[in-house]
């Protein structure tokens, strides 16, 4: 099976212009290097807010770079600058909005401001090649809590992250087969499709 790809993409006006430093692409290969198990290789980009900049580079990681997954942050929100959802829709061939309704579940347990981000999922398929590509929040914080979920002080979980379901949607779609650490966030198959630990 071919080596595990993740495009990890920042969009940002001012992260990408130089005025702050990204915190995005950071927080997502910290949490990705504590969850996954699986070996993988990450292709980084980091955009401006721009609806033609942020579809080049969904297709040309899916396409060119054959990321199986793609992880957005930034640009989900009211504001008119905020365009990643309607971007990535547009690149896709299959929306998944679960993953969408499942993050602002996360994040309603924080804040209530959590019902104005607009993050969506979608498949974008070519002839050869599929991958998922995933909206995120902005903030570091946000991230790690919409991906791995909540868990009470007895490491129980009280509500899903949406990354549980990640490693299943890449086996359906053809991709390689994804291992996590449980302590972090448990990956959920049904049983038929669990391999032995460590055959891929």
């Amino acid at each position: 099976m071919s080596e595990l790809v993740i495009g990890l993409v920042s969009i940002s006006d001012r992260a990408s212009g130089g005025v702050y430093e990204d915190k995005g692409i950071p927080a997502l290969q910290d949490w990705l290097s504590t969850a996954l198990t699986t070996s993988y290789r990450i292709e980084t980009r980091l955009i401006p807010d721009e609806r033609s900049a942020i579809e080049a580079t969904l297709i040309e990681l899916v396409d060119g770079a054959q990321c199986h997954l793609v992880l957005t942050t930034g640009g989900t929100g009211p504001a008119r600058r905020d365009v990643t959802p309607e971007a990535t829709l547009a690149v896709g061939t299959k929306e998944m909005p679960g993953f969408g309704e499942q993050m602002r579940q996360v994040s309603l347990k924080f804040v209530p401001t959590a019902i104005l981000s607009r993050q969506v999922a979608v498949i974008r398929e070519t002839p050869t090649h599929a991958a998922l590509i995933m909206n995120l929040p902005g903030q570091p914080k946000a991230i790690k809590e919409t991906l791995e979920g909540l868990k009470d002080s007895d490491g129980k979980v009280v509500v899903n992250g949406v990354f549980a379901a990640v490693p299943y949607c890449i086996d359906l779609i053809g991709g390689p087969y994804m291992e996590t650490d449980p302590a972090v966030c448990a990956a959920w198959r049904p049983k038929n499709a669990v391999r032995p630990q460590g055959q891929s």
